[in-house]
């Protein structure tokens, strides 16, 4: 973890770095584990004068890439799920839960995007239960702005003492972020 730390805070101030972001954000919206945080926090500490330009390629990253786990939703689960659930008798219970879901799905959307609950698992779902296009993306933009901007406005204004606390203590640091991760992951399993 020190040396994943140590390799984002050298990239912050690489020519390439929001590029890297960029990809990370989008492809963190649809199927890779790993959040965009990981890079962005570094990021913004090794360079806040970027912290609002970062946020912005993280959040439009993100939502690109949220748009791609809507169509994987939408796509694969017409041509894998329904199938199967229908084959086992379960195809009422996917229209109950398309439809709690989309009552729901503003607020699933915006817990997921600005928590650290997996947001592919929402874009996913979205797309699957038909959740419109419009309530997603506006709700997306919504809770990842919240999210991407919230850390970027932190750490431009408490940045340095923010620095020095993870560069102290990073073994703690790097450990709550992990059992974060491994918490929402067991939290998505048991949902």
């Amino acid at each position: 973890m020190r040396a994943l730390y140590d390799w984002t805070m050298r990239l912050a101030d690489h020519p390439r770095a929001l590029w890297a972001l960029a990809i990370v954000s989008f492809v963190e919206s649809s199927f890779f584990p790993i959040p965009p945080d990981v890079l962005m926090i570094p990021m913004i500490l090794a360079a806040p004068r970027k912290a609002w330009l970062i946020a912005s390629v993280a959040l439009v990253s993100s939502v690109l890439g949220g748009l791609l786990g809507y169509a994987i939703g939408a796509f694969a689960f017409e041509q894998i799920g329904q199938p199967l659930l229908a084959s086992l008798g379960k195809g009422d219970a996917m229209t109950e839960f398309n439809t709690r879901f989309n009552d729901f799905g503003f607020w699933a959307v915006l817990g997921a995007g600005v928590t650290p609950f997996p947001y592919k698992v929402i874009t996913i779902m979205s797309g699957w239960t038909g959740m419109p296009v419009a309530t997603f993306m506006a709700t997306s933009v919504l809770a990842r702005g919240i999210r991407f901007f919230a850390v970027a406005g932190l750490l431009f204004y408490f940045g340095e003492p923010v620095r020095d606390f993870i560069e102290k203590r990073f073994g703690l640091v790097a450990t709550v972020f992990i059992l974060l991760l491994f918490g929402s992951y067991l939290l998505v399993s048991y949902l």
